[in-house]
């Protein structure tokens, strides 16, 4: 039997969040979406989730207004975070930092730079070397020091992350 996703005794902020953002897989659509991902295809291959799911969960995302839709080039729907999604970006920095503190090896994190001047994200989320607090439009992820030899990954999403790449923006071959 599956868990209910609602928390109705609850009468908490951080319930009710969870009810929207709080699913597997559903954080990790939003930050993919940050990394500029914003096709149904990318997103399956890139996080290897059952195309049910995904549908499922974009379909929750859209209808809560943190993913809009649009039609691609390609005639087909694409996915963007709306300015409500972009508001998640403490929520998915703080996870990125918390996992990378505990879980995950120096060469194996994956930098968030500040675009603008190059330092590196603090946990709290401003730039180490300017000291602002950048929105997610005005920060670059860069590769990872070392990839993980047992991933194997070879998805497009992969393949376009190992060069820097501006949040936000879609990812795109280069030409």
């Amino acid at each position: 039997m599956a868990l209910r996703r609602e928390y109705d005794k609850e009468i908490c902020p951080v319930a009710r969040s969870l009810e929207v953002v709080g699913e597997r897989w559903t954080l990790l659509i939003v930050r993919d979406a940050f990394y500029g991902v914003q096709r149904f295809t990318d997103f399956r291959a890139h996080l290897d989730i059952p195309s049910a799911v995904l549908t499922e969960r974009l379909k929750l995302l859209v209808d809560h207004e943190i993913l809009a839709t649009s039609i691609g080039t390609s005639g087909r729907d694409e996915y963007l975070l709306t300015p409500k999604g972009e508001q998640l970006w403490p929520i998915v920095w703080a996870m990125m930092h918390w996992g990378n503190e505990y879980y995950v090896t120096e060469e194996l994190r994956r930098p968030i730079v500040h675009y603008g001047c190059g330092g590196q994200l603090t946990p709290l989320g401003n730039c180490g070397r300017c000291g602002t607090v950048p929105s997610p439009r005005d920060l670059e992820v860069h590769p990872r020091a070392s990839e993980p030899k047992a991933a194997g990954r070879d998805d497009r999403v992969s393949r376009l992350l190992t060069r820097p790449h501006r949040m936000l923006e879609p990812l795109t071959e280069v030409a």
